[in-house]
């Protein structure tokens, strides 16, 4: 057994360790400002930015991160007044879907990409963003639990066999963003890497249509 010595010292080293790693990347106030979202955020924005939005109208799931681009129609749904595994009432079809950060929550995966095959016009658009090397996240007071992890591969997959034709499964990370993460969501700093290693991924997205016909 530790004597009290010890574990004094112990309990020293781990706070100078967490002061240390809170200087080298400080908590994100927000989620533009995460590390792990900048290559996400990027690719997401230029996606966007490649659409004729003033003549389109767009969904959000449990967001309205997107609400300001010039959508011909822009709505949100929340949860859990909105459930893409219940969907009741269903809503409008749109001619771009966007569902970021919300798969690894649903209780049926399968269930929820089915909500968004019905909620996207012939011919749209969804885009799906879910988080993969991240410590487990839940928000009690929501509801929101954390059930699942996709790799790129997994999260084409699941799109395709909910009927979507993928366009691009995109993913980003390195191990340096995931220690920094461990603790709380990290800052982006102009000191931080932006290298991506495919094998370490924080992030993963995809572009996906539905089939016109």
């Amino acid at each position: 057994m530790r004597s009290k010595a010890t574990a004094r010292v112990s309990e020293f080293v781990d706070r100078a360790r967490m002061a240390t790693r809170l200087r080298w990347a400080p908590e994100a106030a927000c989620a533009d400002e995460h590390w792990l979202r900048q290559r996400l955020n990027e690719s997401i924005e230029e996606k966007i930015g490649s659409l004729d939005c003033a003549n389109l109208t767009a969904v959000e799931i449990s967001g309205t991160a997107q609400s300001r681009h010039q959508w011909k129609r822009f709505e949100a749904l929340e949860y859990p007044a909105f459930d893409l595994c219940d969907p009741t009432p269903q809503p409008d079809r749109f001619d771009v879907v966007i569902c970021e950060q919300v798969l690894e929550h649903v209780l049926d995966p399968c269930r929820a990409v089915k909500t968004l095959y019905d909620l996207t016009s012939p011919g749209g658009l969804v885009i799906v963003s879910t988080p993969f090397m991240v410590r487990v996240h839940e928000l009690a007071l929501y509801g929101l639990r954390d059930y699942w992890r996709f790799t790129p591969r997994g999260l084409g997959v699941l799109l395709e066999n909910g009927g979507f034709e993928v366009q691009s499964v995109q993913s980003w990370g390195n191990r340096d963003c995931v220690a920094a993460n461990l603790d709380h969501w990290a800052k982006y700093k102009r000191w931080h890497s932006l290298r991506n290693e495919p094998e370490i991924p924080l992030q993963v997205w995809a572009f996906a249509r539905k089939p016109s016909n």
